[in-house]
């Protein structure tokens, strides 16, 4: 009898603690009947002629929200590629001011805000929720055609009008030099912009507003026949059969630019310094010449007179029993390290120009 009593008091024991706490697991009914657009039908404010929507569930408010917003995201993303290098550097430009100089908009700013983790939908919005009271969220993210519609292609128009001031032909004597070039580079950047917008309105229904226009990679191919059209005048002092030279010239010529030529407007001056050493090596057991050079390179624009790129080497050092084989080993190395560096560093400079009005 103690032991029949015993186990009823320890079931009841369990029951209330298991009522206590899972209480909150216990099925609720939801204060509201679920709304036809949670099972894929229509809403009564957000119809399909005037609105994309998009249904997402989760666990929890936050997490319903997140993905009716990725989905609606998606619809876009299966045809809407933008890429994420030139997206960040316009977004860049778009904060720096850079694109307002080359604007009449003085509200041009004013069509570029960015929502936080919607870049390519702007004017998304969490419409309506829902839960279902047994532990499920449901939320609807809309976007409204229109709106939408007067967003982007106020954005193409601006993006045009800075690719037209950018490669205006009344700017054609500075076509060929460093600022056109950078020119038509930002012009590639705001055109591939351009067509994601396109697609955008494509996608909710409206194309007209992106007809016509020109892909970045049209103006990426006339910054190229730029660059081929910039000679590239190349002094080097105290070289050695024209070695520095040449490992100079190669990295220009691999970017595409023009060697030589008289009277280039941009010139890279090249001051070669050798000094020898000569000491007794134990290890080697004979008198070693040290050879250790130093060099400095500018690179010009003869019209402005300003020095565009330095580049400078030191101390580079090479030994040899041979004085005359010190000396070439020592070019030698100073070859290497321009044909591995020089190129690169250039690269670099021309992507950083900020064309000037």
């Amino acid at each position: 009898m103690f032991r029949l009593k015993l186990l009823t008091s320890l079931k009841t024991y369990l029951l209330c603690l298991y009522l206590f706490v899972g209480g909150a697991a216990v099925p609720v009914a939801p204060s509201t009947p679920q709304p036809e657009w949670v099972r894929g039908g229509t809403h009564a404010r957000f119809n399909r002629v005037t609105h994309l929507t998009a249904v997402g569930s989760g666990n929890s408010r936050h997490a319903a929200e997140r993905d009716a917003l990725g989905r609606l995201v998606a619809i876009f993303g299966q045809s809407i590629h933008f890429d994420e290098r030139t997206t960040e550097l316009y977004w860049g430009i778009m904060g720096s001011g850079v694109a307002t100089t080359w604007s009449e908009r003085v509200d041009i700013e004013g069509y570029f805000e960015r929502q936080a983790g919607m870049d390519s939908l702007v004017g998304a919005e969490i419409g309506d929720f829902w839960d279902d009271g047994r532990g499920t969220s449901f939320a609807l993210a809309v976007l409204n055609k229109a709106m939408a519609t007067r967003v982007y292609s106020g954005r193409i128009r601006a993006n045009q009008e800075v690719i037209g001031n950018l490669t205006n032909t009344a700017l054609i004597g500075e076509r060929n030099t460093f600022n056109g070039f950078a020119r038509y580079q930002l012009a590639a950047v705001f055109a591939d912009m351009n067509i994601g917008y396109g697609e955008i309105l494509s996608v909710i229904g409206a194309p007209q507003y992106a007809r016509g226009l020109r892909s970045g990679d049209d103006f990426r191919r006339e910054a190229q026949e730029i660059r081929g059209a910039i000679p590239i005048g190349i002094n080097v002092r105290n070289d050695r059969g024209g070695r520095i030279h040449d490992a100079f010239a190669g990295a220009f010529s691999d970017l595409g630019f023009r060697i030589g030529g008289t009277g280039s407007r941009y010139v890279l001056d090249v001051d070669i310094s050798v000094t020898l050493d000569q000491r007794f090596s134990a290890h080697h057991d004979a008198w070693l010449t040290w050879a250790y050079k130093t060099l400095r390179a500018e690179l010009r624009d003869t019209v402005t007179g300003t020095v565009l790129l330095p580049y400078s080497l030191h101390n580079i050092r090479e030994g040899h029993t041979s004085r005359p084989q010190a000396e070439d080993w020592v070019f030698r190395r100073a070859v290497e390290i321009i044909s591995r560096e020089y190129r690169n560093l250039l690269s670099d400079y021309l992507a950083s120009l900020v064309p000037r009005r």
